[in-house]
């Protein structure tokens, strides 16, 4: 029988950005942090660069004043990807619309829809709501009309127009259609239930 040895990887591993961003995240400066962790504010901004790797006692301090668990730093991020033409078509009612929600149907933070819309086409003539806190569109192709209660917003290629959820409007596309992106914050419905 064989004898199997485990051994560390070549990789280093690196904490520095998980421990930085959890440090700003919480108003930190190096020097607080470096304070509340009994250590050296040099000896924390070489830890964040990833210069150094800290001895496991000294993590967990870090880890204590930053009210961090030391497992959260070797934690892998949950990544998913959706392919555009993977991506379930959904309808929001738009008119000669194809909509896509491209991101993951149980992302309950916020929810983004591709819409590829013809020529004229639509969200409809009356105004509607969407149940989220944040809306924003971003016109990646042709001309965008937004129309809010006493007013139109005309957006191009490339604008990006940003409201409060809830607030009644509707849209037209221009002659030549148009390739939108809408953002939900958070998520207006989630199909994880």
């Amino acid at each position: 029988m064989r004898a199997i040895h485990l051994s560390a990887g070549d990789d280093p591993v690196r904490i520095g950005a998980k421990l930085r961003s959890s440090r700003v995240a919480q108003g930190l400066t190096l020097e607080q942090l470096a304070q509340a962790a009994g250590l050296t504010k040099g000896f924390l901004s070489r830890i964040e660069r990833d210069d150094t790797m800290p001895s496991v006692p000294t993590l967990v301090q870090i880890c204590h004043a930053l009210s961090l668990p030391v497992g959260a730093l070797f934690e892998e991020p949950d990544v998913q990807h959706v392919a555009l033409v993977d991506a379930p078509r959904i309808n929001m009612g738009g008119i000669e619309a194809d909509e896509r929600l491209v991101t993951p149907r149980s992302e309950e933070r916020m929810q983004v829809l591709r819409s590829s819309v013809g020529p004229h086409g639509s969200g409809g003539d009356a105004l509607y709501t969407v149940s989220c806190a944040v809306e924003s569109l971003h016109v990646i192709s042709g001309e965008v009309t937004v129309r809010f209660s006493g007013r139109d917003t005309q957006l191009v290629a490339g604008d990006t127009l940003t409201f409060p959820g809830l607030t009644p409007h509707t849209w037209v596309a221009g002659a030549a259609g148009a390739e939108m992106v809408w953002i939900l914050v958070p998520a207006a419905w989630s199909g994880s239930s």
